[in-house]
């Protein structure tokens, strides 16, 4: 008996086959490899159904299983529908806008199909708010929305809500109604200004200023640590796992078996060439490219003493000096003796409170943007944009 499943795109792919009493992996597509399985038992009761573990959003499409037995054949069509929940909306404070407002971002990713995406006061009635902007990925989609709340007395709860049919999931923010108050102190003052006249209370007022500079400046120092720390946490919702490619390894450059640390030689290794290996600066790149319109990945570099490390975009001529400058297609921050810079063209020094142990690194092809963030310290390093 033969049983073979296909999956029917431009392309047709081998699911898996199962022939002479065993299960045949020579010609299977690798994204299914290790997934697919029959239930042996009943294949001569005529079931032959396929179990697929784990599945993933882009199993979804149109299948072929094809039954053969001596002198019978019988064929069948599959259609797959995969509905997948996605991650723990993560709501960051982006900015103030110019109405005395703070805008609010909600963000999750991995959902098929897309889902409504609400925001709601803490009574759960809906507020008004931006477009959803939706961005379909490997793995589903992702969302994001938009929206600016203002100080309203005692209802500074907001819900961020995202639904399907069968789905939901919601994450609630409170915002203190000093976040308002520390924007609004300055203008504030001005307005008092202007409609108080009595010189006595114009110098009370600056003196309130002074007395309260201080803690102003506290405040807004905590904000701004909750908003970096806040937006570190989002991006790491896009978290893909990154292996050093040894055929792209300098000579110079030792990589570990699993592809997880790479270490500089004295001396250069006999390595053979490939048109991948980089042969005048000591560089290696990844396995994984990526075309996601966000990724993030981090990397060890506890003990190190000197490293660079960052994207690079794949026209980049490895059989050259490399330029690490962002107009050349390479973005990079770095260790150099005692000193941490961001390769900017010309270098940008960084002043960082704590060596450095792991960092992550924040792809956003949308935005523009390249961020690196200090992982152990849930911190800021640079930002290219």
């Amino acid at each position: 008996m033969t049983v073979e499943w296909l999956r029917l795109e431009e392309i047709t792919s081998s699911v898996h086959l199962y022939r002479d009493l065993q299960d045949r992996y020579e010609d299977q597509t690798q994204s299914y490899r290790g997934r697919t399985s029959l239930f042996k038992e009943e294949l001569q009761k005529g079931n032959a159904s396929l179990k697929l573990s784990p599945v993933r959003v882009s199993d979804e499409g149109k299948y072929k299983c094809l039954i053969e037995d001596k002198s019978w054949y019988d064929d069948i069509i599959v259609h797959i529908m995969v509905e997948a929940q996605g991650s723990h909306p993560v709501i960051t404070m982006e900015s103030y806008d110019n109405s005395g407002g703070v805008n609010l971002v909600c963000e999750s990713r991995g959902w098929k199909p897309v889902p409504e995406v609400l925001w709601l006061n803490r009574d759960g009635v809906p507020l008004p708010a931006q477009d959803t902007q939706i961005h379909r990925e490997t793995e589903g989609f992702s969302v994001k929305r938009r929206i600016t709340v203002h100080d309203y007395s005692n209802s500074n709860g907001f819900n961020c809500k995202l639904q399907q049919k069968h789905h939901i999931k919601e994450t609630k923010v409170i915002i203190n109604s000093k976040v308002f108050d520390a924007w609004k102190w300055d203008v504030g003052i001005s307005v008092s200004a202007c409609l108080i006249t009595v010189g006595a209370i114009i110098t009370a007022a600056i003196c309130y200023k002074k007395a309260s500079e201080l803690e102003k400046v506290k405040e807004y120092a905590e904000l701004l640590r909750q908003r970096v720390e806040e937006e570190f946490i989002m991006k790491k919702l896009f978290t893909e796992d990154v292996t050093v490619d040894p055929d792209t390894a300098h000579p110079e450059l030792r990589v570990s078996a699993d592809g997880k640390e790479v270490n500089r030689e004295d001396t250069r290794q006999n390595l053979f060439e490939t048109p991948e290996r980089f042969i005048v600066d000591p560089c290696a790149v990844g396995k994984q490219s990526f075309s996601l319109v966000r990724f993030y990945y981090e990397v060890q570099v506890r003990g190190k003493t000197g490293w660079t490390l960052g994207v690079m975009t794949e026209s980049v001529n490895r059989k050259k000096g490399i330029i690490c400058t962002p107009k050349d297609g390479v973005w990079t921050v770095g260790l150099w003796g005692n000193q941490y810079l961001a390769n900017a063209g010309p270098s940008v020094p960084l002043t960082l409170r704590e060596k450095v142990e792991k960092v992550g690194v924040f792809v956003d092809y949308e935005e523009g943007v390249v961020s690196f963030y200090d992982v152990e310290n849930r911190s800021h390093i640079y930002s290219f944009t």
